[in-house]
């Protein structure tokens, strides 16, 4: 862990501070599956790299905290409190926190999700 000039501990984790990355080079695609890599987890939330394959996806939930995917590669069908949003590269869907969600790869797509904790 480090520390902020507050003293607050932060986990920098994968993501390096003050550089410039290409965050889908992060994370390949794997045959049939998903694959997840957290970049960042602090007080205030997460970032998390994810690759979906075609077809692949997860299955309905809900979370107590606001949380935006930005698609990074290919093609998504999230629903939202049963409503259905596509979403393709360079875009990006708000899920409102405790409102059930899935979603289902159209095309094997990247993404990454930003889980806001803190206001």
């Amino acid at each position: 862990m480090k520390k902020r000039d507050n003293d607050e501990e932060f986990d920098e984790g994968l993501l390096p501070a003050s550089t410039a990355v290409n965050v889908g080079k992060f994370v390949e695609y794997a045959k049939g599956s998903v694959v997840s890599k957290t970049l960042v987890d602090n007080s205030a939330g997460t970032l998390t790299l994810f690759s979906f394959d075609k077809g692949q996806g997860l299955s309905e939930h809900s979370a107590p905290f606001d949380a935006v995917v930005q698609v990074i590669d290919g093609e998504v069908e999230i629903r939202i409190g049963g409503k259905p949003v596509k979403a393709s590269e360079g875009e990006m869907v708000l899920m409102p926190a405790n409102i059930p969600h899935a979603l289902k790869a159209i095309k094997k797509f990247k993404m990454l999700l930003t889980m806001l904790r803190a206001k």
